[in-house]
């Protein structure tokens, strides 16, 4: 559920403009060509995924960031970049090999 609520540029850009600080739903549609009601289902869909958190203060809902639910994603994200270096580093090996082999046969005059 992370990665489907970062995929959309606004919701990474709140995110963003809520790391600073905790902002109301009024604070944050001021900056998006979007009504109140737009602003609120993208924070809906980031309070789904536990990224942010709505609560009442006064007559306003604040919204602020839950830094903690990117922790599993960063953890994956982590691991898949372990993985991919490893890969990539077997390849870089393997095609030096066979640079070297396709070298030796070239200087030997085997290659055709």
């Amino acid at each position: 559920m992370t990665f489907s609520a970062l995929a959309d540029p606004t919701r990474r850009d709140i995110l963003a403009r809520l790391r600073k600080h905790p902002l109301t739903v009024s604070d944050l549609a001021e900056h998006y060509a979007m009504s109140r009601a737009g602003v609120s289902q993208h924070l809906t869909v980031l309070e789904r995924a536990d990224l942010v958190q709505r609560s009442r203060r006064g007559q306003w809902m604040e919204c602020t960031l839950s830094p903690a639910a990117l922790d599993p994603a960063s953890q994956w994200i982590e691991q898949q970049r372990v993985e991919w270096k490893e890969r990539l580093d077997r390849l870089e090996e393997h095609i030096g090999r066979k640079t070297a082999l396709h070298e030796k046969h070239t200087e030997k005059g085997e290659e055709k």
